[in-house]
């Protein structure tokens, strides 16, 4: 594009107002429809990636000891049935459908905005990122007591809290407090821990920001160099094996490189272990696993995310295509 091309967009830009100006609701809706398809079907691997990220090897002696995904899964619905692998589901499903929902929504918005309304424009890298990065971190300030939850639920293994020790550290619920559901454990955190309770790994969700970052700007890349090789319009529909491809490739992509920031924020929010901030989970979690205890729970995570995030991508391409064409 010309000098006078990106002059002329920046000019209708200044004209258009703020990024909110560009906002459209159907990213919302779309976005929302995709994170609670892909949280309904792939919660139980959400689940044990939460188990084995907390599992230091060192802790609690209460804590489930599995042998791999196989058996944690086996051994889970044995104990506890279907109900035992959707422990947490509620606010997984609130937290995803609503997290995906304001990040679609808050990423088109300045991604619109930057465009200044011109779909076709194409965005480099580093403003795919920035519109991403933007739209993580106020998403993120909405949803993370509902992170909060998910996680304390997930850990629930039982209605047995009687403490002891290991290590120096409690064994069971350090707090004595058993969780009926996701609103009654965002009652009791806020009444018990205050928001400071709520916003617990807000700070390494706040790094997190960065895996959104990196998946946007490379699913958009790739979007745009496939458009780009096949002479068509950047904002060209796909047809669903070609959003599988570059939603699959762009996720393994972010959540390896960001993935261990995932499990320090889980091992703050877990509430059978007490760490004194970021710095102490991990130099407790170099100390007694080193390298390896950071990328706990890889495996049943890309093995969710990835199946997750095409289902995510091609509902909500698909959704807000048909939303679009009827506004």
């Amino acid at each position: 594009m010309s000098g006078v091309q990106a002059a002329e967009i920046e000019k209708r830009r200044s004209l258009s107002g703020g990024v909110f100006s560009h906002v459209k609701w159907e990213h919302l809706a779309a976005g929302v429809s995709g994170g609670v398809a892909s949280t309904l079907a792939l919660h139980p691997l959400d689940l044990l990636k939460v188990r084995f990220q907390v599992n230091e090897g060192h802790g609690p002696a209460k804590r489930p000891v599995y042998y791999g995904m196989l058996h944690a899964l086996r051994s889970i619905y044995v104990k506890d049935g279907v109900r035992g692998l959707y422990a947490g589901v509620v606010p997984n499903v609130w937290g995803a459908g609503s997290a995906w929902g304001f990040y679609f929504f808050f990423y088109n918005a300045g991604k619109n905005w930057m465009q200044s309304g011109d779909l076709e424009y194409q965005l480099r890298p580093s403003q795919h990122m920035t519109a991403a990065a933007g739209s993580g971190l106020m998403t993120l300030v909405i949803t993370n007591p509902i992170w909060v939850t998910k996680t304390r639920l997930c850990l629930q293994y039982d209605r047995s809290l009687t403490a002891g020790t290991s290590s120096g550290q409690t064994v069971a619920n350090t707090r004595g407090v058993y969780y009926k559901g996701m609103f009654d454990a965002l009652v009791k955190i806020g009444k018990t821990e205050g928001i400071a309770g709520l916003y617990k790994g807000f700070l390494p969700g706040a790094f997190g920001v960065s895996h959104g970052a990196l998946q946007f700007m490379a699913y958009e890349e790739m979007k745009n160099l496939y458009n780009n090789y096949r002479n068509t319009p950047i904002n060209t529909k796909l047809n669903p094996l070609e959003y599988i491809v570059f939603a699959a490739l762009s996720k393994i992509f972010a959540a390896s490189s960001t993935y261990p920031y995932q499990v320090v924020r889980s091992r703050l929010q877990d509430q059978h272990r007490r760490y004194n901030g970021i710095l102490h989970v991990i130099k407790e979690t170099w100390r007694f696993e080193g390298v390896y205890g950071f990328y706990k729970g890889l495996a049943p995570s890309l093995l969710r995310v990835t199946p997750a995030c095409c289902i995510t991508f091609v509902v909500y391409e698909n959704v807000i295509s048909s939303l679009l064409k009827k506004s």
